[in-house]
């Protein structure tokens, strides 16, 4: 039996990142209020944690404006995608491995 904890991804060990990729992966695009606001967080700490998700290429960061104002979002890109859904898949294939005992 192959040892699922080798399929975790490091950069997902964090909550505050399982959480944004969670959103993401269920929404096209989610502005920066809405993910502090879901997610209760300051500003810079999900800007840390969102700087980490995009230097990695898992998330993308959208710039624009609403009228003057200015207007970030972020979606999910296929890298991300993948590498989430294994990682995922790794927790599940764990938690039954370790149930079956």
């Amino acid at each position: 039996m192959k040892n699922p904890i080798g399929n975790l991804n490091k950069i997902f060990d964090s909550r505050i990142r399982m959480g944004v990729m969670s959103i993401l992966l269920m929404n096209e695009e989610v502005s920066f209020n809405d993910l502090k606001q879901l997610l209760e967080l300051t500003d810079g700490n999900l800007a840390s944690h969102l700087i980490n998700l995009e230097e990695n290429g898992f998330i993308k960061v959208h710039k624009g404006f609403i009228g003057r104002k200015t207007n970030t979002t972020y979606s999910i890109t296929k890298a991300g995608e993948k590498a989430f859904k294994e990682h995922i898949e790794a927790l599940e294939s764990m938690i039954k491995g370790v149930s079956k005992g």
